[in-house]
C-alpha cells in the first residue's frame, strides 16, 4: 500500500537555545530516551518514549526542544540538501511521482491537501525556504493552545500533570492561522499519463474524495473498503492479482483526514495490461455500488477481519497513544473505541452499499505511470478522456 505522509521540516532535535544536535542526542542516548517528530495531512508532532526511572530528566529535554528550538544554520542547510535529494528520488520512483501527483489533481492548489502526498514538498518550495521562514512557521504555529498532550504508560494525571506545568507551563499562549481543509467540489474526471519509457510495468493510482474520517457513515464505508480493496481478499487484489496475474498487489484506502479524505486504489501492472487493468478496476468501482453489490458473505468476512485486528492494535502503550491521538485529531467521543467492534457488527448490507456510492466513476481522477508509447493508446479506447501527459511534478507536457 502507498506510504502515508509523515515527513516535516520542523526539527526541533537539531538543537536549541542552550543544547546542540548532538548534545540532546548524547543526553537521550544516555538517558535511554528517543525523540521523533512528523506530521500528517493535519498535524505536526513531537513524540517522547522515555523510561519512567529517568522522566524528568528526559521531559526537560522534550520541553526544550519544543519550547526553545534555535535552528542551527548548518543543520537547516544540511536538512535542506537532504530534502532536495529526497524528492529528487521520489520523481524517478513510480509510486512516489503518482502520489506526488494525485493530490493537485483531486484538490487544487489552494487546499491544504492540495499537496504532494509523500509530504516532502516540491522542489521550487524547498529551495525558495530560508531559515527564517522555518522560524516564522514555529513562532506562526507552535503555541500551547493549539497543542494536546497525550501521555501513556505507567503514571497518572496527578503524578505527570505537575512535571508537565513545570516544564511547560510559561509556554505564551497565542492565536494561530487556519488551513484551509474545507469542503471541494467533485474533482474534475481525467486520466494523466507520467511517461517511463521502457517500463515494463505500469502504475495505476485512481482517486476521488470522499467525507472527513469523523462523518456518521464512517464505519460502513470503513467496511465497504475492506470488501473492495483494504485486504488481500478483497475484490480488486482478487481480480487483479490471484484472478488475472497481472499485479503482485492491487488495493484500496481512505487516507484518513480531517477534511476531505482522499480515497485511492492502487495496482502495479503488466504494461501490456495496463488498459485492461483500468477496465477491472473500474468494473469492480461500479460492481459494489450496484451492479455486483457487496453480499452477506463479504460483510461477515469484512466485519470478522475489522474486529479480530482490534486486540492487536492496543498491546503497547505507543499503540494506546496513537488511538487517543486519533480521537484528539478527529474530534471523536473520549469513548469512541469503546463500542467500535459493537458498531462495525452492527453494520447491514444496504449501508455498505450507501457508502459504495462515494465512488462514482464519472468522477474518478486517474494518474498512469508508464511507458507512453505502449499504454496511451489503450487508454484512449477506455472512454475516459483523453489522457493527458503530464510530468512527474504534475505540468502539463506535449
Amino acid at each position: 500500500m502507498p506510504s502515508r505522509p509523515r515527513n516535516s521540516w520542523w526539527r526541533c532535535d537539531q538543537g536549541t537555545r542552550t543544547r546542540s544536535a548532538l548534545q540532546i542526542s548524547d543526553e537521550l542516548q544516555r538517558l535511554g530516551a528517543t525523540l521523533s517528530t512528523g506530521a500528517n495531512l493535519d498535524q505536526t508532532f513531537v513524540g517522547l518514549s522515555a523510561l519512567k526511572a529517568n522522566l524528568d530528566r528526559s521531559l526537560a529535554v522534550f520541553a526544550d526542544v519544543v519550547r526553545n528550538p534555535s535552528f542551527p544554520k548548518d543543520d537547516f542547510a544540511r536538512l535542506k540538501k537532504q530534502q532536495l535529494a529526497a524528492i529528487e528520488q521520489e520523481s524517478v520512483q513510480p509510486i512516489s511521482i503518482a502520489m506526488r501527483v494525485l493530490p493537485g489533481k483531486l484538490f487544487g492548489a489552494g487546499h491544504a491537501y492540495g499537496n504532494p502526498l509523500t509530504g516532502s514538498g516540491t522542489l521550487a518550495s524547498v529551495r525558495s525556504l530560508e531559515r527564517k521562514d522555518v522560524e516564522g512557521w514555529y513562532r506562526a504555529w507552535v503555541k500551547p493552545n493549539a497543542a494536546t498532550l497525550v501521555v501513556t504508560g505507567d503514571t497518572t494525571l496527578a503524578e505527570v500533570k505537575p512535571k508537565l506545568e513545570r516544564l511547560l507551563g510559561g509556554w505564551a499562549r497565542g492565536e494561530t492561522p487556519r488551513k484551509n481543509v474545507g469542503p471541494v467540489p467533485p474533482p474534475a474526471p481525467g486520466v494523466y499519463v507520467i511517461d517511463r519509457p521502457g517500463a515494463i510495468q505500469s502504475l495505476v493510482l485512481v482517486g476521488t474524495t470522499t467525507p472527513p474520517r469523523n462523518n456518521p457513515d464512517e464505519i460502513p464505508q470503513e467496511v465497504m473498503n475492506t470488501i473492495l480493496g483494504g485486504q488481500f481478499i478483497a475484490r480488486i487484489n482478487m481480480n487483479l492479482r490471484e484472478d488475472k496475474h497481472w499485479s503482485y498487489g492491487a488495493g484500496t484506502a481512505f487516507l484518513d483526514a480531517r477534511g476531505p479524505r482522499p480515497y485511492i486504489g492502487y495496482a502495479s501492472v503488466q504494461a501490456d495490461k495496463t488498459k485492461e487493468s483500468v477496465q477491472e478496476l473500474l468494473k469492480e468501482f461500479r460492481g459494489i455500488r450496484g451492479d455486483r453489490p457487496a453480499t452477506a458473505e463479504e460483510l461477515a468476512t469484512a466485519q470478522s477481519s475489522i474486529t479480530t485486528s482490534l486486540p492487536g492494535q492496543w498491546e503497547t502503550s505507543r499503540a494506546v497513544l496513537s488511538s487517543i491521538a486519533e480521537i484528539v485529531r478527529f474530534g471523536f467521543d473520549d469513548r469512541y473505541f469503546d463500542g467500535y467492534a459493537t458498531r462495525v457488527r452492527a453494520v447491514k448490507l444496504d449501508e455498505v452499499t450507501k457508502a459504495a456510492q462515494l465512488l462514482d466513476p464519472a468522477k474518478l481522477v486517474w494518474v498512469v505511470v508508464g511507458d507512453r508509447k505502449k499504454i496511451e493508446a489503450g487508454l484512449k479506447e477506455l472512454g475516459l478522456g483523453e489522457p493527458k501527459p503530464i510530468d512527474a511534478d504534475g505540468g502539463a507536457v506535449k
